[in-house]
């Protein structure tokens, strides 16, 4: 007899308002579109006309690698 496997748990994916982001990052909204540009900062996402917001948890893991290069 073979064991049913549980459906696995997907997190639900938030997207984050540049608000958001300037305030878990500390950085301002021209530091974001710098980085950005240069490649190091996830890229927004379109959300309409005039909208766009990041992935929760791309910025996540941009925190966390910034916080990786500290304990290095």
């Amino acid at each position: 007899m073979s064991a049913a496997k549980a459906p696995t748990a997907v997190a639900p994916r938030r997207i984050l308002r540049r608000g958001e982001v300037t305030m878990r990052t500390g950085l301002s909204n021209t530091t974001i579109h710098r980085e950005i540009q240069a490649g190091r900062f996830p890229k927004a996402v379109p959300l309409g006309r005039r909208a766009v917001g990041w992935l929760e948890h791309e910025v996540e893991a941009w925190l966390e690698s910034r916080a990786g290069r500290r304990d290095a």
